[in-house]
């Protein structure tokens, strides 16, 4: 079934109106009168007809109103997709420009240099390996926000149990974790069932995490926990580290927002996992908030649906 405009809901109301009036006026001529009774004057016909003249009157031109309305709003709508589109499109060019610029960087001097030791050699490559596989996982986030936004229809959804995820997740992470001295303690009880997309699921998990042990700073710690609600689980995602500035706190679910771009390059980061997570828990039904505590640190807190 086609959704009305906000133009055809606003004539359909005032039609509405309308015809209630008419109706209270055909069957009580008079506000006084506790029964139905028949025009007795001609007069009371012709004003019946004269307020239905002035009613469709009325009705086309609000009609007509209605329907620019509604090209106003189309217009403004697609102004606003193609401006977003374009600094998308500038945003992603960015972020492949930088690999890319690389990898072509490290092969040349590969392939012009031929005199080079194999030491020399083998960086490059290592480096060049490591700038595909940065871009490779951008291509791979841009996929799934894209499969999020246009094919939402095509996106199945099954029982998940989200404490074997987490779970896997903690596993592994566990080598970064214990490099970085952190502490990754999961307080998820047993069997979190919802109805919902595995591979989703997974990401929004990863990212959070990630995203807490890129930037919560060494020797810090990251607490997972969760709490049933009537037809959600409630999950909250913290840690004790650096934080952020409040300013940022709006702008961090924003595609390839960084606070510190040269540090979020470094880490490996494209700028898309925390608009992954916050498209993932709206698709399934939830929400998610972002928040410094007073004692440290980041807070995520989110909900999923059961069903």
């Amino acid at each position: 079934m086609k959704k009305l405009s906000e133009g055809r809901k606003m004539w359909l109301s005032v039609m509405a109106v309308f015809f209630i009036y008419a109706a209270v006026f055909i069957l009580f001529e008079d506000y006084d009168r506790k029964f139905i009774v028949p025009f007795e004057e001609v007069s009371d016909w012709h004003l019946l007809l004269f307020s239905l003249v002035v009613m469709a009157f009325l009705g086309f031109l609000l009609f007509r109103y209605a329907k620019r309305m509604d090209e106003r709003i189309s217009r403004e709508q697609a102004e606003k997709e193609n401006s977003m589109r374009r600094q998308l499109t500038q945003n992603i060019a960015h972020e492949l420009k930088t690999p890319v610029a690389s990898i072509l960087g490290f092969t040349d001097t590969i392939l012009e240099s031929p005199d080079i030791s194999e030491e020399v050699k083998r960086q490059f490559i290592i480096r060049t390996n490591a700038q595909a596989r940065r871009l490779s996982t951008l291509l791979q986030d841009i996929s799934t926000l894209n499969r999020m936004d246009y094919a939402k229809d095509m996106i199945s959804k099954e029982r998940v149990n989200v404490s074997t995820i987490v779970a896997e997740i903690v596993q592994e992470t566990s080598f970064k974790v214990e490099t970085r001295q952190m502490k990754l303690l999961n307080y998820l009880p047993q069997s979190i069932i919802i109805q919902g997309n595995p591979s989703l699921i997974y990401s929004i998990f990863r990212n959070l995490v990630d995203n807490a042990t890129n930037y919560a700073g060494q020797g810090t710690t990251i607490e997972i926990t969760a709490t049933q609600e009537q037809d959600d689980w409630r999950f909250v995602v913290k840690d004790n580290g650096v934080g952020i500035p409040p300013e940022h706190l709006p702008r961090i679910f924003e595609r390839f927002y960084r606070i510190d771009k040269g540090r979020s390059r470094d880490m490996g980061g494209t700028g898309l996992g925390l608009s992954i997570v916050k498209n993932a828990v709206l698709l399934h039904g939830g929400s998610i908030t972002a928040s410094s505590p007073a004692s440290g640190g980041l807070l995520f807190e989110f909900t999923l649906r059961k069903k």
